[in-house]
């Protein structure tokens, strides 16, 4: 006969793990330490195997009979469930990790651990605030070029250009890296080329009056960082006095 609800409710645990058949090879396993699970037995290549379809009372009878006949829908086609179930739950971890998020968070991680923290704060806002609200969640090889166009639309209205066009040149290198990693084939960020308007250049006012430029001596005298750009900046207004001049001469 069947097995019931009432007969697995009452099932107590014994001195030993036993069986309790219910039809078609599946039965509820009683283990000595009270714990009920569901099983099929089942026979494929001449190899008797057992398949686990779920735990009491998580999983209720009607549940482990269905699965039980999809496995041998399975085995009808020669295809041993058993392989199938851990070939599914691969499947779904490999798709968890194959969201834009994980990804880009996995590539900020390595790719931007050399450098500065200003620039690895800089670039992970980029991700948190502006990318993965409308890309987070995505599987990245589903993403396409409108919708990485898309999620840059608030920072163009806000008139942040440049910005706009950073966070497309950072969804490209998350691209490239998931590409490496087998997560996609291929990278659509390029295809934005020419779709935002160019950001606006803002040149820096040049000095003119001597008080400034003496103002900036004073703070490259007093700059306390590497000797290299120390170095570097103390030059920097010799050199830019001799291109005066040169170009006074033509």
């Amino acid at each position: 006969m069947p097995l019931s609800d009432l007969q697995i409710k009452a099932a107590k645990p014994q001195e030993k793990d036993y069986k309790l058949t219910d039809s078609g090879g599946m039965y509820l396993l009683v283990s000595s330490t009270g714990g009920k699970h569901f099983k099929l037995k089942y026979r494929i290549h001449d190899k008797e195997k057992k398949l686990s379809l779920g735990q009491y009372p998580v999983t209720t009878l009607a549940e482990p009979r269905e699965a039980a006949l999809s496995a041998k829908k399975l085995l009808s086609k020669g295809i041993d469930p058993s392989v199938a179930k851990k070939e599914a739950v691969a499947a779904s971890r490999f798709a968890a990790g194959n969201t834009f998020e994980h990804i880009a968070r996995e590539w900020h991680a390595l790719h931007n651990k050399n450098k500065s923290e200003r620039h690895k704060n800089r670039v992970g806002r980029w991700l948190e605030y502006y990318l993965f609200p409308t890309l987070g969640k995505k599987a990245i090889s589903t993403i396409t070029a409108p919708q990485i166009l898309d999620a840059t639309k608030d920072v163009v209205r806000e008139g942040k250009l440049e910005t706009a066009h950073r966070l497309i040149q950072t969804v490209g290198q998350v691209f490239r890296y998931a590409i490496q990693r087998g997560f996609a084939d291929s990278n659509p960020a390029p295809n934005l080329k020419g779709a935002l308007p160019p950001p606006t250049v803002k040149h820096m006012a040049a000095f003119i009056e001597p008080s400034d430029f003496a103002g900036l001596l004073r703070a490259i005298d007093g700059y306390s960082g590497g000797q290299v750009v120390e170095s570097a900046l103390k030059l920097a207004p010799m050199l830019f006095q001799r291109i005066g001049e040169l170009r006074h001469m033509k």
